[in-house]
């Protein structure tokens, strides 16, 4: 007889727990759960991953494409519609599907079961499908006149420039830089953002008529006069690039640098090559990002005082080409006051990191840099550290007695960044950031908004939501009409009434109801749309129809401390289209119809049926027979996606 596998995990959907010797049978349940005043309703709520993706993506919505649940139009392929519903809330798949933390993979329900639904590796295969295929977004049919000016050509202003232009309007992004990317061309290697990928993605958005203003800083080259005298609106977007400098004694030599003038340099070109100890000071991505670009540049012997890597992170002079034959490893060592295991950097790159030769040490404070007599750093003094929260501000107390020091040629402070506001003054709130509500205008400045690190420094994705968020205010705003109350769960959900435009299903909006009844064809029988306000949590699915299915993970190529010299290669491949499909299949579509049968199949009154083929869409799979139901909630019990609740008649 064949031995069943071992299971390792603990399987949380279980109805009884390990070690109970007494069977509870279904069977009295079901056959007397009858008499009841409740009858199911069909209620669309939010998906956590949804809820916490801070770019609002419909990521249920295009995985249900993916997967083969829902169909799009006739002539449309099915990569090119899931993109398609990807980028409604962010333009940048492809980028995004490589650099995000993707917290929606940590809100997963799937970790209930066994691991999460891999949708950031289904985001990148979408992304690079359209580039693959050239996919252009469709430029709106009527223009409607309005300016609209935007600061800074990162991933806020380019997601609100997006926004604007498929609304209609015109717009012109200003950024003192040469190219277009903010933080995703200056602030991230191209090893991890490919600049041909990030590239491909910008001229998508430019290609719907935005026009684009490099090398010009408003406050300086524009005044802001001029701006509100031309343009209708304006955007600030202009992110947070200033680094924070080291606030520890000596922490003003030369070869203390910040993270943000590091890995600017090193994208512009300037940088070839760094010294021969590293000493990174931070515990987020951008100190991982820092420490393995360092890695991979390593040192050169014997540098002379021109060769030294703050003239070239300051701009004055860029390294010698010349020199990067002769180059050897550097020695990284990343420090944070958190312990590793806390540290808010993807705990993937920490691995990959460390893999890579980099030493990191968690617990550790900055106390003071030491300098030799010329000036110049050559060590970092730390100390042992406990470092918690208390609300928003971070406390570290310092052990007394634990001092030590790491030898350094070059110190880099990643501990955040600062908002440049030089000409732009009228707009500090006072801490360093722009003050502004939630639909993102500036307090006390009508038609001024905001987005991105000028509110608070977080992730590129978070950046990417402010700004679709701030074009739908300036949308309203041009055309006079009131900022609406932004929902409390703020993301782009399933439309039933456009899926049904889309099957060429007629109805009239204006007089037969979407929603609470049972007495018109449309939509289904009293289903409710609660997307705007609930998030379905794990224990309302039945996660027992879900089988254990492992996820389908992305090749990794994991350098080790002598392969990453040099290596400016990307390591991160794409799923397959099988693979795609697969991962796509595991997503529980929680909050939704997935079209299972479970309803109807165990309805023991044959109250639940499918809903006629000619008039079915997403979300409108089955109804209920209100005549013939007796409130048994079985229908409840199986549903596997929380999409039937019993709540008729309350």
């Amino acid at each position: 007889m064949a031995t069943p596998p071992v299971q390792s995990e603990k399987l949380t959907f279980r109805r009884y727990n390990d070690g109970d010797t007494k069977f509870e049978s279904w069977r009295d349940q079901i056959f007397q759960a009858s008499y009841t005043h409740k009858c199911p309703t069909y209620i669309q709520s939010t998906p956590p991953c949804q809820g916490s993706c801070p770019s609002g993506e419909d990521i249920r919505g295009y995985l249900a494409v993916v997967r083969g649940t829902e169909k799009p139009p006739a002539g449309v392929p099915w990569q090119e519609y899931a993109w398609r519903r990807l980028t409604e809330a962010n333009p940048f798949p492809s980028v995004m599907g490589r650099v995000c933390p993707a917290p929606c993979e940590t809100g997963c329900n799937r970790n209930e079961v066994e691991d999460h639904v891999g949708i950031n590796a289904v985001e990148h295969f979408l992304g690079e499908y359209a580039i693959a295929h050239q996919l252009r977004f469709n430029a709106p049919a009527v223009r409607t006149g309005k300016r609209v000016a935007v600061i800074g050509g990162g991933p806020a202003g380019l997601s609100c420039a997006y926004q604007l232009a498929l609304k209609g309007h015109d717009v012109t992004i200003f950024d003192e830089h040469e190219h277009l990317g903010g933080m995703m061309r200056y602030g991230i290697p191209g090893f991890r953002t490919p600049r041909e990928v990030l590239d491909a993605e910008i001229q998508r958005i430019l290609d719907l008529g935005v026009e684009v203003r490099p090398k010009c800083r408003i406050g300086t080259d524009v005044t802001l006069d001029e701006l509100r005298r031309d343009y209708g609106a304006v955007f600030l977007g202009m992110g947070a690039q200033s680094g924070r400098p080291l606030p520890a004694p000596g922490g003003d030599a030369p070869n203390v640098v910040t993270a943000t003038s590091f890995l600017r340099a090193f994208n512009d070109g300037r940088l070839r090559h760094v010294g021969k100890r590293v000493v990174v000071i931070g515990g987020g991505d951008t100190s991982i990002d820092v420490a393995t670009v360092a890695r991979r540049l390593g040192h050169i012997d014997n540098p002379k005082p021109t060769d030294f890597p703050e003239h070239a992170i300051a701009g004055y002079v860029a390294h010698d080409v010349a020199s990067i034959s002769a180059k050897q490893g550097a020695e990284v060592t990343l420090t944070s006051v958190f312990a590793v295991d806390r540290m808010q950097a993807n705990k993937h790159e920490i691995e990959q990191a460390q893999a890579e030769g980099i030493a990191i040490r968690g617990g550790l404070a900055p106390v003071a840099v030491l300098k030799d007599d010329a000036g110049r750093a050559i060590a970092l003094r730390v100390a042992r550290c406990e470092a918690k929260f208390v609300g928003p501000r971070l406390e570290i107390k310092v052990i007394e007695g634990s001092e030590e020091d790491i030898p350094a040629d070059l110190v880099v402070s990643a501990i955040g960044q600062a908002v440049d506001f030089t000409g732009l003054e009228e707009f500090d709130s006072g801490k360093g950031t722009v003050a502004a509500d939630r639909n993102y205008q500036v307090s006390g400045k009508p038609g001024v908004f905001a987005g991105g690190d000028v509110l608070r420094p977080h992730l590129l994705t978070t950046a990417i939501g402010h700004g679709a968020i701030a074009a739908e205010g300036i949308d309203r705003f041009l055309r006079a009409e009131d900022l609406e109350k932004r929902p409390k769960v703020d993301v782009h959900a399933f439309d039933l009434m456009r899926k049904m435009v889309e099957r060429g299903l007629s109805f009239s909006a204006a007089t037969e109801p979407m929603h609470g009844t049972a007495a018109t064809n449309v939509g289904i029988h009293n289903f409710d749309n609660r997307s705007e306000r609930y998030v379905i949590p794990h224990d309302e699915l039945f996660l027992g129809h879900f089988g254990w299915v492992s996820r389908n993970q992305r090749k990794f190529i994991t350098l080790t401390r002598e392969t990453a010299l040099g290596n400016f290669e990307e390591r991160l491949e794409p799923l397959s289209e099988a693979e795609a499909v697969a991962e796509g299949k595991r997503c529980m579509s929680c909050g939704m119809c997935f079209e299972c049968d479970n309803c109807v199949v165990y309805c023991p009154q044959t109250a639940v049926a499918r809903v006629p083929k000619k008039e079915a869409t997403l979300g409108r799979y089955v109804y209920t027979d209100y005549d013939k139901c007796i409130g048994c909630h079985i229908c409840k019990d199986v549903c596997p996606t929380g999409y039937i609740q019993m709540g008729l008649g309350e």
